[in-house]
């Protein structure tokens, strides 16, 4: 187990809140209609994650459940039900995480990172950006493509003109789509400052990731 203080975090730290802002709601405070939307997004949450608990970021939206529902349909066209390849899925959103330094993100993702097959290695790689040694031309380009959303609001033309070598125009629209919505959603929970879950938190301090951290 990894202490907070030697894992991988990226440059100037994590965004924090003091206290979180918004605190999600407590499964006893929901209505039976709530419940029941709640019950559906359990097990959308089981087929992202493999995990049957409800993450607090579920909670947390349902204090907006007319939000919640819309935003929960769009979220899984894009992941797990996107046309992308999971692992390249993961890597995006990892990427995402790191660069708006939200450890929410980071953290739950780090877990679906590897269930879905990603390498710890893949995982430690992401903060060392697109041009570390050992990704694929197209992990690579994905890398960037985050890196050029956040940094420009826009795909390079040149790394746009190597992703659609590989990806059809709908793929290229959908790996845009999940860039922006990851970081609609980091700038969400870092505003918030939710907290990573207590079970979160500990498979991220288990996770193998952390090795050579100063």
């Amino acid at each position: 187990m990894t202490p907070i203080d030697k894992q991988l975090s990226p440059p100037g730290g994590w965004h924090a809140c003091e206290q979180p802002r918004i605190a999600p709601l407590k499964q006893a405070e929901l209505s039976a209609p709530l419940r029941a939307l709640l019950w559906g997004a359990g097990k959308w949450a089981h087929k992202r994650t493999g995990s049957s608990t409800v993450p607090d970021v579920f909670l947390l939206l349902l204090r907006h459940p007319k939000l919640f529902k819309p935003w929960l349909r769009f979220a899984s066209v894009l992941m797990p039900y996107g046309s992308l390849d999971r692992r390249d899925a993961e890597l995006v959103i990892l990427r995402v995480a790191w660069r708006c330094r939200c450890r929410y993100e980071w953290g739950q993702h780090v877990e679906i990172g590897l269930r879905a097959g990603l390498a710890a290695t893949d995982i430690a790689r992401v903060s060392h950006g697109p041009q570390a040694e050992g990704w694929s031309a197209l992990q690579a380009g994905l890398i960037q493509a985050v890196d050029d959303m956040h940094e420009q609001r826009q795909i390079s033309a040149d790394c746009w003109a190597g992703l659609q070598t590989q990806y059809s125009p709908a793929q290229m629209i959908e790996l845009t789509m999940l860039i922006g919505h990851y970081e609609m959603l980091a700038g969400l929970l870092n505003s918030v400052g939710l907290p990573l879950e207590a079970h979160a938190e500990a498979h991220l301090a288990a996770a193998p990731i952390h090795a050579g951290v100063a």
